[in-house]
């Protein structure tokens, strides 16, 4: 292709930001004691990008104002509703006495692969610590389980990208689905 056949975004669209708030993706994300803020700014950005509905932050949670997750939402975090809670699994039990399905993001026995699950709307997704994953009792609290399959040496992904992932499979699926949030 040639420069003048396409034109690069290259700016913000504050307009379109305000205007999709009234068709958010109907999902929710918790981050459970994430130890890296800079991990909690990359997963504004993308909750932004996918019109998500809310991030809880949990526990050790980096959470505005901090100057690390500022730095990586790059602007984000004042167009995201999020929460800051010490209690997950107060949290994890409030939201499904609202009809909320809790999913967990990780690696089990018990897991199904992302890609192959139908996502009930709304939907919260629990994704745990860097390095611990998500702790047995939050686990086991969850609807659902389900993980990202890889082939490397490691046995997960960094935790913003899990996030990326995840949510544009649940974006996909809720636009297949109903037919909104285009």
């Amino acid at each position: 292709m040639k420069n003048e056949n396409f034109i690069i975004r290259n700016t913000d669209d504050f307009k379109a930001t305000q205007e999709s708030k009234q068709k958010r993706l109907p999902v929710r994300l918790i981050l459970d004691n994430l130890r890296s803020a800079f991990n909690v700014g990359s997963i504004f950005r993308t909750a932004d990008c996918v019109g998500l509905e809310k991030v809880y932050l949990c526990g050790i949670t980096a959470h505005p104002p901090n100057q690390k997750v500022n730095k990586t939402a790059l602007g984000t975090v004042d167009f995201i509703a999020w929460e800051h809670a010490e209690d997950t699994l107060g949290l994890i039990r409030l939201l499904k006495k609202q009809g909320v399905q809790v999913i967990g993001v990780e690696t089990t026995s018990a897991s199904i692969p992302f890609q192959e699950f139908e996502y009930p709307f709304p939907v919260c997704f629990v994704l745990g610590n860097e390095a611990l994953g998500i702790p047995r009792e939050i686990l086991e609290m969850c609807d659902h389980l389900v993980e990202i399959p890889v082939r490397g040496f490691k046995n997960s992904l960094n935790v913003a990208v899990a996030a990326g992932i995840i949510l544009y499979e649940c974006e996909r699926q809720w636009i297949r689905n109903k037919g909104i949030c285009q």
